[in-house]
Order: C-alpha cells, then sequence, then structure tokens
C-alpha cells in the first residue's frame, strides 16, 4: 500500500517552467544564460510570448532583431510557445472583479466581449504571419473576466497556464494548468506551473534559479505531460487554496 501511495504522488508531482514577457525587447543575457541551462538539464520550458509588445516598461530592453526566428528555433526544440496577452499594456483596473480574485490593472478584464476577441485575434494573427502555431493562452497580471475566456475559444484557444489547484482541470471547454507562487516554489504533490519574469532579474536571482533547476530537475515536466494530468477530482479544494493565497497576499501588504 505504502509503496502505490508513493507511486502516485510521484506520478502526479512535477513543475513546468513557464517563463513570461518573452519579447522583441527583453533582458537578453539571462535569456541566454537560461537557454544553456535548459539544454544541460533536457527542459522544454512554455514561453510566455508576446506578440505585438507596446508596454513601454519593456521597450527599455535591447531589442534583437531576429527575434521571431528565434521563437521558431524555440518551438523546433519542442519548447511550447504560448501567447501571453497582446500589446502587454494595461487599460483597465479590475477592482478586484477579476475571475481569479488577484485585482490591479489588465489587458483584458473589463473590456466587452467585442474588444477582447479583436485584441485576442490581433496576437493570434501575428504568430499566424510568423508561422508559429499555439493552442494556449495566459493573460499579463493574471487578470481575466468571462468575456475573456468566451474570446479565447471562440478564437480556438482553450488552454490556460493559470488558476488555483493541485492538479490541472478543466472548467466550462477550458484547460487550465494551476500557477500559484510568485516565488520559485517545489510542492511536495501536485501539478504547477512557474512564473519567471527574466527582464526584473539581477545575476543573484538567477543563481538562484539555477539551484532550484539542479534541485528539482527530476520534477520538471513538459506542457505536454502537465496536460495529460488532467484531473477534476481535485476542483473542490480549488476554492480552499485560492482563499489561503489570497490571505497570504494581503498580510505581505
Amino acid at each position: 500500500m505504502l509503496s502505490k501511495i508513493k507511486k502516485y504522488i510521484t506520478e502526479n508531482t512535477g513543475i513546468l517552467i513557464r517563463l513570461d514577457d518573452i519579447a522583441e525587447n527583453m533582458n537578453w543575457d539571462l535569456m541566454e544564460k537560461s537557454e544553456s541551462l535548459f539544454e544541460k538539464y533536457q527542459i522544454k520550458p512554455i514561453l510566455g510570448v508576446i506578440p505585438n509588445n507596446k508596454d513601454n516598461d519593456l521597450l527599455s530592453y535591447p531589442k534583437k532583431d531576429n527575434f521571431w526566428e528565434q521563437v521558431r528555433k524555440w518551438k523546433d526544440k519542442g519548447w511550447e510557445i504560448s501567447m501571453h496577452g497582446s500589446t502587454h499594456v494595461y487599460d483597465k483596473n479590475t477592482k478586484n472583479d477579476d475571475y481569479f480574485g488577484y485585482g490591479g490593472d489588465s489587458e483584458f478584464c473589463g473590456h466587452s466581449l467585442e474588444i477582447q476577441t479583436l485584441k485576442i485575434k490581433e496576437g493570434i494573427k501575428k504568430f499566424n504571419d510568423e508561422k508559429i502555431e499555439i493552442r494556449s493562452f495566459f493573460a499579463p497580471n493574471h487578470t481575466y473576466d468571462k468575456n475573456t475566456f468566451y474570446a479565447l475559444k471562440n478564437s480556438g484557444i482553450n488552454e490556460i497556464i493559470d488558476g488555483y489547484g493541485l492538479m490541472p482541470y478543466s472548467e466550462n471547454d477550458i484547460k487550465f494548468i494551476p500557477q500559484l507562487f510568485y516565488k520559485l516554489i517545489a510542492l511536495p504533490f501536485g501539478i504547477q506551473s512557474t512564473q519567471i519574469h527574466l527582464n526584473y532579474w539581477a545575476e543573484k536571482d538567477f543563481n538562484i534559479f539555477k539551484k532550484f533547476i539542479e534541485k528539482n530537475s527530476n520534477k520538471i515536466i513538459t506542457y505536454q505531460e502537465a496536460l495529460n494530468k488532467i484531473n477534476n477530482n481535485y476542483k473542490l479544494i480549488n476554492p480552499f487554496i485560492k482563499k489561503i493565497l489570497q490571505l497570504k497576499r494581503l498580510i505581505k501588504k
């Protein structure tokens, strides 16, 4: 019995490495170091690519002229390319009315279905023009409303790397891969994705990341492996996880 429990825990524990804010303008020095690290440990991360970046903060970083060629190379390596918003420009405030209750500014939440659909389709068009097929999405600042989900499904996307839970789950015809923590944390059970912003890192942050990879490389999984672990049996505890994490964020404030 004990061996079966251990086997179940091992088979249902994993970390998906998710990098946010991948765009023409970014911290390319750390991106190149990360790529070497991934190759060393045969890691296939998910990259949140901003298709039409207009974020002034990000535009201040060095620009890579052959960016889309680089994205295609990552895709050819088996790395998952995900759509991370459209322009990454916040033009609404959710007032804590967003679907996951994160609150704060948003590129999508609060807009009409028509506007959100236009934003998403403009992003998809850029990927299509660059001959890069995508199947997943995650919004800047974790902010969605029901119109965001309708717009995504109407545009052919039904996989989101966000949400609360111990395991990937499905809801309203959308597959969710949980993203729980701002910091690098390896849970003793469950499937989750990281949230990594290389652009805001110093060298010491990368070294912490490197040590995390070295320690947990046997737990790191691919995006497809995460999708294969969709399990709605744990959905009943998702609201409790949400409350705990929200309370933790309030205490930090």
